[in-house]
């Protein structure tokens, strides 16, 4: 089973568009639900993904944290209480297409290990000339620093098993290294190419400024990490059993 989860803060107007399309987009094709947290909304933003879930012949889920915590708290919360073996982990702003889901779950018999991403990357993003120049600046230094080998960390839409997720080292900003941290694994990253749409509801949590001081602290961080995993390969085991007295 798939299990799609979605953090969401005060996205009222896009939360329950977007949780209609994920529906169309994996009904039919594959058992899924979808479970979105709302990350301390002041909107009504709960109420909507309680009236949508309600509507739509779908199996959906809703939490919410009383007060924020921020976006990798909200997956992390998500991927707790999901049930399915994979996880799908997209924006609440309607900017991922769920429509590249299924694009995603095609990629599934090509994955050697158990512990893997598939990345999504928006090789035509919709974004202003600035944040795009922001984006690929700060890319190009985390894939120096990191070798994780993804063009567009920033992407939200990401396919891996919950089992890898639930075997990462838990910080704040956790969801924007979430390739870097299965190559710690010694996993496997595929990347899928996805539609990147504009947003129509609300504006971004995000800025140039906030993202920058947090990115340095949290890449050194993760090289600290990195740095200090080993990764064992067992090439043979054996059992010896206690001769019977």
């Amino acid at each position: 089973m798939i299990s799609v989860v979605i953090p969401a803060k005060d996205e009222v107007g896009n939360i329950g568009p977007l949780m209609i399309e994920i529906c169309h987009a994996l009904q039919g094709l594959t058992e899924f639900e979808i479970v979105v947290v709302d990350d301390g909304s002041s909107d009504n933003t709960f109420d909507e993904i309680i009236t949508t879930g309600q509507q739509m012949n779908c199996n959906a889920h809703a939490i919410r944290h009383n007060a924020s915590t921020g976006q990798s708290t909200a997956i992390y919360t998500a991927v707790h209480h999901a049930k399915g073996q994979y996880i799908v982990t997209l924006d609440a702003d309607g900017q991922n297409d769920p429509a590249d889901i299924p694009a995603m779950l095609a990629l599934l018999p090509n994955i050697n290990s158990p512990h893997f991403c598939i990345a999504g990357y928006r090789k035509n993003r919709k974004d202003t000339a600035w944040k795009r120049f922001q984006s690929r600046f700060a890319n190009k230094v985390r894939d120096a620093l990191l070798h994780d080998g993804v063009p567009d960390t920033g992407c939200g839409l990401k396919l891996f098993p919950r089992e890898t997720f639930l075997r990462f080292p838990y910080f704040n900003h956790m969801h924007r290294y979430i390739p870097a941290l299965v190559r710690r694994m010694g996993g496997e990253i595929l990347i899928s190419e996805v539609n990147h749409r504009d947003r129509t509801v609300g504006v971004s949590k995000y800025t140039a400024w906030n993202r920058a001081w947090v990115g340095i602290v949290d890449i050194l961080g993760v090289m600290w990490l990195i740095r200090r995993s080993k990764i064992v390969n067992i090439s043979k085991a054996t059992q010896t059993n206690k001769a019977e007295e």
